[in-house]
Formats: structure tokens, C-alpha cells, sequence
């Protein structure tokens, strides 16, 4: 429980002038305790994890530590590599390889065109937005350099975080032996959204790359539909094998939240799981982190 309910709890013990007993106190709390427990959300989500960035607490867990696929939410690692790696006004040349790669997967594309050449700050719009698997072959490819050194460049990363419970297997989330967990993926967005520019690129719905001698024009929107509704971020997923994925953030009553969904059911399901735990955690306590 946070702070701040134990400190007016205790002064409404003081103020009333009863001198209750701290068993009193104690039983109050533990009837606040049991009164949020029973509104605890529904969530359909087969794993999550939610907390309090601001305050340290975590605010909800389910299944938070099971070792699963995480689809697309692989690309917050990408990105965050991408941002130790390179340079913003780094120009990346597109290949047919890259174009190739994401065609043969039947993954989501960013629709890069061999021979384009776009800077980097470009690039992770087209790989965090519409979530492009030709954004994420390019950049490993340029910043590994090749996709093998830039996988353990990501493994890397993931072990300086304290992600015990991860492994990437490629950059984009494309169906592989990668896994990961709900509460390594907090830790992950977390610490990427500390990065101004990746915060900037997750909350951005829309992008328009303009054409130029250099490449051709581009829109890229954001997949993630609650920025529609004062999220901050962060990134979808999907494939069959992982469910609809979600890392999400947003800032309520001065408190920055940020959350994880896996396995769930289908988009809305996801947007409405997420709802709930901003909802429910923007008017309650938690459990305080180490």
C-alpha cells in the first residue's frame, strides 16, 4: 500500500481526537485492502503487469513471470539498441533483402522500397508505428552490423536491464524460440521511455515522411489506438502463437503508469484490459517495489 493512504489514515485517527487503538488503525487499512481486492479488474489476458512508475508500486500481476512469445513488442528492444547504436541523422539505405524479409514472413510493413534512403530518426517511426518488419531488418542489418550481432546486441541489453526471464531470437517478433515475460517487458518499456526520442516516437499517431530525392513519400500510423484516449504509448503485437500483445503508458493524477498485456483474445479485448488497469490503478495502492 502506498504511502500516502497509511499517512491519512493515520491522521483521521488523530484529528478525531479518539485516541484510537492502533489495532483500529490496522483493521481500517486491512478494510481498504479488502474493498479495492474485491474491484480488482477482470483482465482476459493470459499474462500482465502493471505499476506505478512514479510512486515504485506494482499495481497488478498476473502470470507476470511466465516465459511466453511477445510478437511485435519486440521492436521496443530494437528501437532501444537502435538509439545506443546510431546516430538520428544516420541515412540507411533500404535493400531488396530487407523488403524481401518482411514479405516472406507475412509480417507488417512500414512499405520501405529498395534503394530508398532514410535517417534513422525516420526509421523508427516506420518500425514503431505501423510496426515494420522492413524498419527493423534495415536497422539490424546496418547497426548489428547483420541481424545475428544485432539479436545479441538485444540479448545484451536485456541482461544490463535484468531481464532474466528473455531471449530475442530477431528483431521484429516474427514467430521464433524468442520468449520473454510481462514483467521483463515493463522493465523494457520502462527504461525505453526514459529515451526522449522513443517516448516521442510511441506517443506519435501519425507521421508523415514527405517525398524527396532521397525516398518516396511515406504515412505512417500508429497502431496503438489508446493514444487516441491520453496514452503515452508504447507498442502492439500480434501472431497467432503470442495473441494480441500490448505495452502501454500513461500519466494519471500526476502518476506515471505503465503496463503489460500478453495473450489476449483480440484488439478490443486488449484496449479494454488496459482501460480497466489505468482506471482501477489511477484510484488505488499498490505493493511497493524493491
Amino acid at each position: 500500500m502506498r504511502n500516502g493512504v497509511l499517512i491519512t489514515l493515520a491522521a483521521a485517527v488523530v484529528t478525531a481526537g479518539t485516541a484510537a487503538a492502533p489495532a483500529q488503525a490496522v483493521q481500517t487499512v486491512q478494510t481498504v485492502q479488502a474493498a479495492r481486492a474485491a474491484k480488482k479488474p477482470s483482465v482476459t489476458a493470459r499474462e500482465a503487469y502493471l505499476v506505478d512508475a512514479t510512486a515504485k508500486t506494482v499495481q497488478f500481476a498476473k502470470r507476470e513471470t511466465r516465459r511466453v512469445p511477445i510478437a511485435s513488442l519486440t521492436k521496443v528492444m530494437t528501437a532501444y539498441v537502435v538509439r545506443q547504436e546510431a546516430r538520428l541523422d544516420d541515412v540507411v539505405k533500404i535493400t531488396k533483402a530487407d523488403v524481401r524479409y518482411a514479405a516472406a514472413g507475412g509480417a507488417t510493413t512500414a512499405g520501405l522500397r529498395a534503394g530508398e534512403r532514410l535517417t534513422v530518426r525516420e526509421l523508427l517511426y516506420g518500425l514503431m508505428l505501423p510496426s515494420g518488419a522492413d524498419a527493423a531488418h534495415a536497422l539490424a542489418e546496418r547497426y548489428g552490423p547483420g541481424t545475428a550481432k544485432f539479436v545479441a546486441k538485444m540479448n545484451a541489453a536485456a541482461r544490463r536491464l535484468g531481464m532474466r526471464d528473455t531471449r530475442y531470437a530477431n528483431p521484429d517478433g516474427l514467430p521464433s524460440k524468442a520468449y520473454s515475460t510481462a514483467r521483463d517487458q515493463v522493465t523494457l518499456s520502462v527504461a525505453a521511455l526514459r529515451d526522449p526520442v522513443i517516448a516521442q516516437v510511441a506517443a506519435t499517431r501519425k507521421r508523415v515522411v514527405r517525398k524527396s530525392a532521397l525516398h518516396g513519400g511515406h504515412v505512417w500510423r500508429n497502431t496503438n489506438d489508446l493514444l487516441r484516449e491520453g496514452a503515452t504509448g508504447l507498442k502492439t503485437g500480434f501472431t497467432n502463437q503470442a495473441g494480441y500483445c500490448l505495452s502501454f503508458s500513461a500519466v494519471r493524477n500526476g502518476h506515471t503508469y505503465v503496463g503489460v498485456l500478453l495473450g489476449e483474445r483480440s484488439d478490443k479485448a486488449r484496449l479494454a484490459s488496459a482501460r480497466k488497469l489505468l482506471d482501477w490503478a489511477a484510484g488505488g495502492t499498490g505493493v511497493i517495489l524493491p
